[in-house]
């Protein structure tokens, strides 16, 4: 049966640039470059509508062309946008995609910092039946009062709630112990290896699923190349990625953690659901930029 799920989380505008050859400092490198819809977030919220669930997506924007480009994306994704229009430019994001499909990224969080706490509570007053947020939001000191109120808030109303990491650098400057006394309302987490190592303060993942899960209902970690983990309680359910050729990597993680969290509510088993993650992952490595 479909759930009506709200996800909180940033609008950005992704600029992706792709060098064909090594960078000339000061002079031109050739480059496969695309301007697209962006946002960890807003990759998981269409991921979750393609699994058939009514999904609503709740940020802020500026009033600027790039909020435009966001805004027509979830549109055609079928993803209900409730947006807040604030003083400030629409969050934007350079990545740089190296030979192997990972990423460095340039972030400017724009007006995301200036998403109010009266306009998300406005959002979450009617029915709704999970609540997914962004980690960015509890990683941005600016947000993280409004995204830790938000799940507690589920919570009190007996609403699952489910949380991705979604960046390893921010996590290590806020610390993991603040971003963790925010994430206490979560039921449900979803981090990359990179992220479950550092929030777990380990160096396996077996060992990092065996730390965040006395922390959370069911984690889930995603590996890449290497599959994914979920635990829950003392069972510990793996799945292999599909070998295919990787062109960029970006929102193959919230592609894959989308889809896993629509099966789940599609009452799916975690083998199933996991199952169903590597596929959605394999779709999108193939291009360059975001899906949907």
């Amino acid at each position: 049966m479909a759930r009506r799920v709200v996800v909180l989380g940033d609008v950005m505008l992704d600029v992706i640039v792709r060098p064909l050859n090594p960078l000339a400092p000061t002079s031109d490198t050739p480059s496969q470059i695309r301007v697209t819809r962006g946002g960890s977030g807003a990759s998981f919220a269409i991921s979750l509508r393609l699994s058939g669930h009514e999904t609503s997506y709740v940020g802020a924007m500026g009033q600027d062309p790039a909020s435009e480009i966001f805004s027509r994306a979830l549109a055609k994704a079928s993803v209900t946008a409730a947006l807040d229009v604030v003083d400030a430019a629409t969050g934007t994001v350079v990545s740089i995609v190296s030979e192997n499909g990972e990423r460095m990224m340039l972030t400017d969080r724009g007006a995301n910092s200036k998403l109010s706490a009266s306009f998300v509570a406005a959002q979450l007053a009617g029915p709704f039946d999970h609540l997914h947020v962004s980690g960015y939001l509890l990683l941005d000191p600016a947000t993280r009062e409004i995204a830790e109120r938000a799940l507690r808030d589920a919570k009190d109303r007996l609403v699952p709630t489910s949380l991705d990491v979604c960046s390893v650098g921010p996590l290590r400057d806020v610390t993991p112990e603040v971003f963790l006394r925010s994430a206490t309302y979560a039921a449900q987490l979803f981090a990359n290896e990179e992220e479950a190592l550092a929030l777990s303060d380990t160096e396996t993942v077996e060992d990092a699923a065996d730390v965040l899960v006395r922390l959370f209902d069911e984690v889930v970690i995603t590996r890449g190349a290497k599959g994914a983990l979920c635990a829950i309680g003392a069972e510990r359910v793996h799945a292999h990625a599909h070998r295919v050729a990787v062109l960029d990597t970006t929102g193959a993680g919230d592609a894959a953690t989308g889809a896993y969290l629509g099966a789940r509510l599609h009452g799916l088993a975690p083998a199933q659901a996991l199952a169903i993650a590597m596929e959605a992952a394999a779709r999108v490595v193939g291009g360059l930029g975001a899906f949907g």
